[in-house]
């Protein structure tokens, strides 16, 4: 049995300090499940979807779910390539009925659900077997109404890749957030975060290593802040520990971080979310290890879950991805459902 699986499972803290609400997450290894809990741990709705999640899902306006699937035919760019492709977007109503979906299968980690259409990264060739990115946006139709391609705006002189990451695959694009007509969007392998804009095209915004390590999920706050789930396989010290990294928007300082009392005992290697919830507190999403908590401002945990729920991933994922499972790529806290 995995280590994690020997330790306590479902709700392992509550406080009422918590901001309450629902949880959703999508696990990697659940096959299409997607359970919706309670602030209690205890199961409010599930979905179960045709195919495994590819990333993640989340609650759309309407109360149906938007489901980012794994591709089953999606192509073949390099080895490790059908851990982190998605491809497969679907709109599912409360009994898990398709009623919405659009298939990309050079897109890969994140998306995010618009209003009229939807957000999302793709990988396209680049030059002697390299791959790079393409952003787009598509209505609803599937028509693409806007597209930016890295290597036209960025060059490997100024955003290389960072020492230990992989560069086969420059510079992933692995999180996307649209907010006021500027796309911001983590670099993974360059360990950068940039901020495009959707009328010019041209980087506004950006930051880079050291203030932010290997990141996902750049998302931009009520306050006019943003926050990055920073993930640091590869930072000083050497001890590997993730932290929780926020940014003010007009003056770049970091305004607010979070990392544990014991460094390592909060890190995740790969994937990863936050978000700012409406009570001031933040809801982390250690991706790796299927933990699910809240801290306030102060940094104190409030409520914690792990995911209870374990298997390996199929083949040929198990290859490179061992052991048995219980990770999602992110979770999403709601008010109301």
């Amino acid at each position: 049995m995995t280590t994690v699986a020997r330790r306590k499972l479902g709700l392992t803290h509550y406080d009422n300090r918590t901001a309450g609400g629902y949880t959703l997450f999508a696990p990697q290894t659940g096959g299409g499940r997607v359970p919706l809990i309670d602030d209690g741990g205890d199961l409010v709705h599930e979905w179960n979807m045709p195919v495994r999640p590819g990333r993640d899902a989340v609650i759309l306006p309407n109360g149906n779910l938007g489901y980012n699937g794994s591709h089953n035919t999606s192509v073949d760019l390099y080895p490790p390539w059908d851990i982190w492709h998605g491809g497969h977007f679907m709109e599912a109503d409360s009994k898990s009925n398709i009623v919405w979906e659009y298939e990309d299968p050079y897109a890969h980690h994140d998306a995010q659900w618009l209003t009229h259409g939807l957000l999302y990264v793709a990988a396209a060739d680049y030059k002697e077997g390299r791959y790079s990115d393409v952003v787009r946006i598509i209505d609803r139709q599937g028509n693409v109404t806007w597209e930016w391609c890295a290597w036209k705006k960025l060059s490997e002189k100024n955003w290389p890749v960072h020492e230990g990451m992989p560069d086969n695959h420059w510079p992933m694009i692995n999180g996307v957030h649209l907010h006021d007509n500027i796309v911001y969007m983590s670099l993974r392998n360059t360990s950068g975060i940039i901020g495009v804009h959707i009328d010019s095209k041209d980087v506004v915004w950006q930051k880079k290593w050291p203030d932010v390590a290997q990141q996902h999920c750049p998302v931009v706050t009520d306050k006019g802040t943003l926050i990055a789930f920073c993930n640091g396989n590869i930072r000083p010290p050497s001890v590997h520990h993730s932290r929780i990294v926020e940014f003010d928007l007009v003056t770049k300082e970091m305004v607010w971080t979070y990392v544990d009392d014991m460094p390592p005992a909060f890190f995740s290697p790969y994937m990863g979310s936050v978000q700012r919830l409406w009570n001031g507190n933040t809801f982390i999403c250690e991706s790796a290890f299927g933990r699910l908590f809240e801290v306030t401002p102060q940094g104190e945990t409030v409520w914690e879950y792990v995911i209870p729920d374990f298997a390996e991933y199929p083949e040929p994922l198990n290859k490179f991805i061992t052991g048995k499972q219980n990770s999602c790529f992110k979770a999403h806290r709601y008010k109301n459902y």
